[in-house]
């Protein structure tokens, strides 16, 4: 996710000498982690469908759509390979729709259900984050489909573009509402909580391109005034999270001196700050809000310094993983929203 945004937003700001080896490298990278997947569903299934109706591991597998759906994103605008576009698209639909309807119902039907203050945390956003990333590369699409396929597909898009946006709705309700009642220790704010901006980010991107979509589709135009306010509700409410976050990292590492070693997820932390990038530009190029583009001419850089110092820390963690196995301390890698302390060997 994080690799593919930061590549599509390099992409849209002329960077194709960083925006093409990003691309091959997340090619790389996803059939390496579906093919681990895979191997974990045989191998672990119990493990693996038991994580999946867990109330803080269960959201984490909403990465296998946004993920599909961004390197679907990166086919279609880097490669100009439509036909994997619409592999991945298909793939991510069906994915969605088993996990939506799986998640969910599990979590409203179990008997034994955590507390709120232990049950949610930043990384039930990716819903949203998937839903909406349907949205955005159907979207992308639907701009190259003929009539009649060209007004479904666009439909799909702005329906999507509605479900993600009244499931945020929902869920920052309870998230806000943890962060102020209840008490915030220094390892629950996990880097997933950054997706509570990731989350407009990629909805205001999908607004964006519903709105260069309207002139295909009658119904997305006569909706024009509509669509384009919530697209700047969404970009303006992801902006306000922005020094929000910075400051309760400040807190985390520097007031309460929480360590700073490589986690996997801080990739949670690295995807808001791309698909910022990618949507301010997106909505400054579909609204023509040309004072706009100074932010992502500027933000990219932030994004690519992120996304480097993951990527060295997963280099250091990877090249240190042969002694940890020697010494019998290697541990099964957490899914997103999963606290350190939480994770537990397969």
């Amino acid at each position: 996710m994080a690799t593919g945004i930061v590549s599509i937003a390099a992409h849209r700001l002329g960077m194709s000498w960083i925006a093409l080896p990003l691309f091959w490298l997340n090619v790389g990278a996803y059939v390496i982690l579906f093919l681990l997947n895979l191997l974990r569903i045989v191998l672990f299934p119990r493990h693996f469908f038991g994580d999946m109706v867990d109330h803080q591991r269960g959201p984490g597998f909403f990465t296998f759509v946004a993920g599909s759906c961004l390197l679907g994103s990166q086919f279609v605008l880097i490669a100009q390979n439509y036909r994997m576009g619409i592999y991945l698209w298909a793939l991510s639909l069906a994915l969605w729709i088993g996990l939506t309807f799986t998640i969910f119902a599990a979590f409203t039907v179990k008997e034994n259900k955590p507390t709120l203050e232990k049950g949610i945390s930043g990384a039930w956003l990716l819903a949203v984050v998937a839903t909406q990333s349907i949205a955005a590369l159907s979207a992308l699409i639907a701009a190259h489909w003929q009539q009649p396929y060209k007004l479904d597909l666009n439909f799909l898009a702005l329906s999507m573009w509605l479900w993600g946006g009244m499931l945020y709705i929902w869920m920052i309700s309870l998230i806000f509402y943890r962060y102020t009642f209840f008490k915030l220790a220094p390892d629950d704010l996990a880097p997933p909580y950054w997706i509570n901006m990731g989350a407009m980010a990629i909805s205001t991107l999908a607004g964006s391109l519903l709105i260069i979509n309207s002139p295909d589709a009658p119904f997305i135009k006569s909706l024009a005034p509509f669509l384009k306010g919530f697209t700047v509700l969404y970009w303006a409410t992801g902006t306000w999270w922005i020094p929000m976050l910075v400051v309760l990292v400040l807190w985390r590492h520097l007031y309460k001196r929480f360590p700073l070693t490589y986690d996997p997820l801080y990739w949670g932390a690295v995807f808001p700050q791309g698909m910022y990038t990618a949507c301010t530009f997106e909505m400054a190029r579909a609204m023509h809000l040309e004072f706009l583009y100074v932010i992502p001419r500027y933000f990219i850089y932030i994004a690519l310094l992120a996304w480097l110092i993951v990527f060295i820390g997963l280099l250091r963690s990877i090249t240190r993983l042969p002694f940890a196995l020697l010494g019998g301390r290697c541990r099964a890698p957490a899914l997103p929203g999963t606290a350190a302390a939480d994770r537990r060997p397969e």
